[in-house]
Formats: structure tokens, C-alpha cells, sequence
């Protein structure tokens, strides 16, 4: 398969366990240039050639920004898997080359609030490396609630400890702990700005929770590593590839159009940051919206569609693609 559009090449340095089922590897990049700056809170996205197909995931950078030699993630082997964190738990070792694309940053820290409250539940504690060090390192108003299954499935809790003891707290399902994120949220001051990542429904029953005690939208942030949600099959029309493509069922059409060979822009792939974005040259059927970005005014009219993560049901769907 042909490099993905605007990709670098790295080198896979280091792959080891660092809790039950999760692993952290090490990329440096192969022609041992600075790696592109980014921010607490970003990810990048991992190209894994497969066999029939190309797989591309996010993962949040856990290293430190100003290390710009190698980028850290962790990968979570999990038991329904699209391929990814399948591929990467089996298929990679010391040595191996893979393409990333640089980061992209849709969870980052709001410098101005007067206090932090971040969440994370499993594998969610991932972008909180970065920010709580640098939220230490500011002497800056914060804490970290972070829940998991039970303690071998504790990633990074032990560093957590040693490094912000006075800011975490550590809950385990499998003792009976939870947070009570009715009081927690209830119990913070003014000017205070929330972030929560972890399992979906952790995070939608956090942000309604937050919505009914009366936060701002502009104060809460959150990010979610969902794949695009299964439906029934369609083909949709590219307008200026000249080009019907197929959209299976467990594909999004994004992923669709890329195995095609044409790449659109990209940020989340997620429905959240916009990038994907495309026009709707025509439509006869029902678009499918599952993003977080389009306005309900924006879905009605059918002229946008954000094909990381809709599907569409009817005879046409042709895209300025």
C-alpha cells in the first residue's frame, strides 16, 4: 500500500506491558528528525496495513510534548475489536516501520480556567498523562478522578501517585468504588472547566449530569475513541473522483473512500472536530447523522455530511469528493 497523505514513517523502539491487556509502544521517527510539536491532549493516528485493508486509529500521545525524539501511546487490547488494537497487540514488535499521521489536538487545556477537574475512566487516563504534568509544572488549580476495573488494570497509576499525590483519586469497580460524579460535579467552584474521558456512556452520563447541574457547554470538554457505528451496506457516488464506492457494514464512509484510494481530510475521525466534512452534491434517502459537530439546522438541509461517522439509507448519495 501506497504512504497515506501527509504521514511519517516511524520506527517502532519499544512495545511493553504496563497493565493487564494494555501495552505502551514507542515511535521514533525513521529518518531521525524532530518529530511535529504538539499539546497535552493530542493524538495521532496509527496506519496499520493489514492484510486486505488499511486500519487507521487514534491514539492519545502520552509523552511529554518537549521530548520531541519519539511519541509514546497506549493501546488497549479489547474483545470486540475493528481490527485495531487486534493488530497492534499481535502484529507489532521492536522494529516493525509503521506510518502515523501528525498530531491533532480537539481536547486540549483551557489555559484560563481557575480550576481543572478531569476524569478518566480506563484506558481514558491516556491524555491526562501530558496535561497533568503540565498542569503540575503551571502550580495550577487541578485534580485527576480516575476510575478503573481493578488494579492490574490500572495503567499508570503508580506513576500518577508518585508524581501529583495530592491531586488523584483512584476508584476500582472490583471493590465496590465509584465516583460520585453527582456530588463531585455539585461541589466546585466558579470558573472551574471539566474533562472526561473514558468508556462512552461514562462520559454521556457525566455531561448530562453536568448539563442538569448547570454547567456551561463552553466548560466542558471530552473526548470519545468510538468507531463508526454498523449499519446496512450503500454506495455512495464521488462526483469529481468520477467513482461509485461500496460502504460495507462495519465501515464508515470515510474509511470507504480511503481504501478507494482518494484521502479527504481528517481530523478525530470521530464526528466531533469538523475536518471531515463534505458537501452534498445530491441525495435521494435519508442521511444517517451521527457526528457531534453539524447544527440541527445544518442536518436538516442534507447539504453537509460528516463521513467519518454517518451512513445514509436510499437510491443516491453523491459527494463533492
Amino acid at each position: 500500500m501506497k504512504p497515506p497523505k501527509n504521514a511519517i514513517q516511524v520506527r517502532v523502539e519499544e512495545v511493553a506491558d504496563v497493565a493487564e491487556h494494555i501495552k505502551r509502544f514507542r515511535f521514533a521517527p525513521v529518518d531521525n528528525i524532530e518529530l511535529p510539536v504538539f499539546s497535552p491532549g493530542s493524538n495521532i493516528t496509527v496506519n496499520m496495513d493489514g492484510d486486505e485493508r488499511r486500519i487507521k486509529n487514534q491514539y492519545s500521545l502520552i509523552s511529554s510534548p518537549e521530548a520531541r525524539d519519539a511519541y509514546e501511546i497506549s493501546v488497549l487490547h479489547v474483545d470486540d475489536s475493528r481490527g485495531g488494537s487486534e493488530f497492534m497487540h499481535r502484529a507489532v514488535s521492536p522494529g516493525d516501520t509503521l506510518w502515523i499521521n501528525p498530531p491533532n489536538n480537539e481536547f486540549a487545556i483551557y489555559d484560563l480556567a481557575k480550576k481543572h477537574l478531569l476524569i478518566a475512566g480506563g484506558i481514558g487516563i491516556t491524555p491526562f498523562m501530558p496535561m497533568t504534568a503540565q498542569l503540575a509544572a503551571r502550580d495550577a488549580d487541578f485534580e485527576l478522578h480516575y476510575a478503573m476495573r481493578s488494579k492490574n488494570r490500572a495503567a499508570y497509576a503508580d506513576e500518577l501517585r508518585e508524581a501529583i499525590p495530592e491531586q488523584l483519586y483512584t476508584y476500582q469497580s472490583s471493590l465496590g468504588q465509584r465516583i460520585q460524579f453527582n456530588e463531585l460535579l455539585d461541589d466546585q467552584p466558579l470558573g472551574t472547566h471539566l474533562y472526561v474521558c473514558g468508556p462512552e456512556r461514562m462520559i454521556d452520563d457525566v455531561l448530562e449530569i453536568a448539563r442538569q447541574a448547570g454547567w456551561p457547554d463552553e466548560d466542558l470538554h471530552w473526548e470519545k475513541f468510538v468507531g463508526p457505528p454498523p449499519g446496512d451496506p450503500f454506495d455512495v457516488t464521488l462526483a469529481e473522483s468520477d467513482m461509485e464506492v461500496h460502504v460495507g457494514a462495519e465501515e464508515s464512509i470515510l474509511e470507504a473512500v480511503e481504501q478507494a484510494g482518494v484521502e479527504p481530510d481528517f481530523g478525530c475521525r470521530g464526528g466531533v472536530c469538523g475536518r471531515c466534512e463534505t458537501t452534498v452534491v445530491n441525495v435521494d434517502g435519508d442521511i444517517i447523522h451521527n457526528d457531534e459537530f453539524l447544527t440541527d439546522d445544518e442536518r436538516a438541509s442534507g447539504e453537509q455530511i460528516m463521513i467519518c461517522m454517518s451512513r445514509f439509507k436510499g437510491k443516491d448519495l453523491t459527494l463533492k469528493l
